[in-house]
């Protein structure tokens, strides 16, 4: 469920902080890229493909990495039930932007089982130990 709060940016700050200490946080091991395939042509599912999507003409699936295409470092947060995580995305973005001079992408998912919305966040892979870094500083009190 999304959450809808109002609150100051300070307020949304302290909250986020909170989220992404008590998150369950995962380094995902090795490369991860981006392949492509036209629309006749789907990838077939494997534990090694993490997410799927398409648009009118091109599959695309984010993989452990096979190729010197661009590659990616995988992290995972799994937050615990019915925390309000809103504004998650955006603020963590921000954050990572400032510190680290990049963007990132975000896939999200649902595990009912393990408190509902999950995120997969993607940074350049030569920013692995860094983006560990930030993670850690901002989950610590």
């Amino acid at each position: 469920m999304v959450d809808i709060s109002h609150e100051t940016a300070e307020a949304t700050k302290r909250r986020l902080r909170s989220v992404i200490a008590e998150a369950d946080l995962v380094a995902l091991e090795g490369a991860w890229s981006f392949q492509e395939s036209p629309l006749d042509q789907p990838p077939s599912l494997t534990t090694d493909l993490l997410a799927v999507v398409r648009d009118e003409d091109t599959w695309s699936w984010l993989a452990r990495s096979t190729t010197e295409t661009e590659q990616f470092a995988l992290f995972s947060f799994h937050f615990p039930p019915h925390q309000d995580n809103s504004g998650f995305v955006g603020w963590l973005a921000s954050e990572l932007k400032q510190r680290l001079g990049t963007g990132v992408f975000v896939i999200c998912g649902q595990n009912s089982s393990r408190g509902g919305v999950y995120d997969y966040w993607g940074c350049p892979i030569a920013l692995r130990a860094q983006a560990r870094q930030v993670l850690d500083e901002l989950r610590t009190p």
